[in-house]
């Protein structure tokens, strides 16, 4: 899959993202990159602070970001239907991280 199609999917992962829940996200960055140098397999990964734990002493800080990483993905789909699912599930899981919610929350929900 070429870089420019997985870029799609990951705009088209973040359009999923209710109005309501995208008009909340502020100072983050969605980047791509081919995999995370210390965990290969890692397939997101939110850097940041949650939107629960901010503070007063939050204002002026540097963007959050969300990192998608594109190889890793590859590497476990089939197909590209698996990829846009991937995709999908990642965005959304990286996400919910940005507002607070943990791997286990986001396991029961179906989003792990």
């Amino acid at each position: 899959m070429s870089a420019d199609r997985f870029e799609e999917l990951v705009g088209d992962a973040l359009d999923l993202v209710p109005a309501e829940l995208a008009r909340a996200i502020d100072n983050v960055v969605v980047l791509i990159e081919p995999r995370n140098p210390e965990d290969p397999h890692l397939l997101g990964l939110y850097h940041g602070i949650a939107l629960t734990e901010r503070d007063s002493h939050y204002g002026g800080s540097l963007p959050d970001t969300i990192t998608i990483y594109r190889d890793a993905i590859l590497d476990i789909c089939a197909d590209a239907d698996e990829v846009v699912d991937e995709v999908a599930v990642t965005v959304i899981h990286e996400i919910a991280h940005y507002f607070g919610i943990d791997d286990e929350r986001l396991h029961e929900l179906g989003w792990g």
